[in-house]
């Protein structure tokens, strides 16, 4: 089969597509042949060895995590699938950029007809971050929500969740992607110089930071509860201020993906799909993506 593999921390010349052998079977463990998988700036950010002291490579690496596609077979003890169920799900062994993957059952769910594959290859790592944090904001009915980067591929998620919340959602935005925001009943503020003042007439009751760059710092200064901000990438800050940093890994498990999954069959929920691109044109999709202001997810369609 074929699989994005890189052997050195570098830029995107150091994605390679390989062919490697299908990989075999344990207990509880199902083979997906993947139809999409998206990627993530957290792969960009550990191909080039920005992560190493938190999640190092080995190598040669593989790299991906979201994954949606077809079961062609089930190891033993697995009971909850079979041999030609599609399915979302997600790997935590950097693998999904692929033709074929190993994932544990535990981390399937069944993917409904009505979601398109890209869409469903989408699902995991940014869906169950901005699950995770509009949970962590304790959004109630009346609430202000400030989120930043809110077209982005968790941004884009997260104030769709926060108003089905009941809150009033304010996103921070480029004016490409206001028209976008509107449509889904969020209320756009530009990036600039006088966001903070726009933002204090606001009065702002909760933060969702999915972009970095001083905004959980903003928060603080507008008068909003540490407890009520939630910052997906500025660690340094979170630590300062004492804000959180709840992401995926609070809630990345089945149950959230079926949940997601069903609101996006039933029109209630959009993921965006800003590009889909072959497996072999892997670098172009990096590059794509580390230009920044992307509306929504870049996929991969082995």
């Amino acid at each position: 089969m074929r699989a994005v593999r890189f052997d050195r921390y570098g830029g995107i010349e150091v994605l390679q597509v390989v062919e490697v052998p299908i990989p075999e079977l344990s207990r509880s463990e199902v083979l997906v042949k993947v139809k999409a998988a998206s990627i993530n700036p957290g792969e960009a950010k550990i191909r080039g060895g920005l992560m190493h002291a938190m999640w190092p490579a080995t190598f040669p690496s593989g790299e991906g995590s979201d994954l949606a596609g077809i079961v062609t077979k089930v190891g033993p003890g697995v009971e909850s699938f079979a041999v030609g169920d599609e399915v979302i799900g997600f790997t935590d062994q950097r693998a999904s950029h692929a033709e074929y993957v190993v994932v544990k059952a535990q981390n399937l769910t069944i993917k409904p007809a009505k979601v398109p594959w890209d869409v469903a290859g989408s699902l995991a790592i940014a869906g169950s971050t901005a699950y995770a944090s509009v949970r962590a904001v304790s959004l109630k009915r009346g609430d202000s929500v400030a989120v930043s980067a809110a077209a982005g591929g968790v941004g884009s998620i997260a104030v769709q969740l926060a108003a089905r919340a009941g809150a009033e959602v304010i996103g921070i935005a480029s004016p490409a992607n206001h028209e976008w925001l509107a449509a889904h009943g969020v209320k756009s503020e530009a990036y600039g110089a006088e966001l903070a003042s726009r933002l204090r007439e606001e009065r702002i009751d909760a933060f969702i930071d999915t972009h970095g760059g001083g905004y959980v710092k903003l928060a603080v200064e507008l008068g909003v509860s540490r407890e009520r901000i939630d910052t997906i990438i500025d660690f340094a800050a979170a630590r300062e201020y004492g804000a959180k940093t709840e992401g995926s890994s609070a809630a990345l498990n089945a149950s959230v993906l079926a949940e997601l999954a069903t609101l996006v069959a039933s029109g209630d929920l959009e993921v965006p799909i800003a590009a889909t691109f072959p497996l072999s044109e892997v670098r172009r999709a990096f590059s794509l993506l580390e230009q920044g202001h992307i509306r929504g997810k870049i996929v991969l369609l082995p």
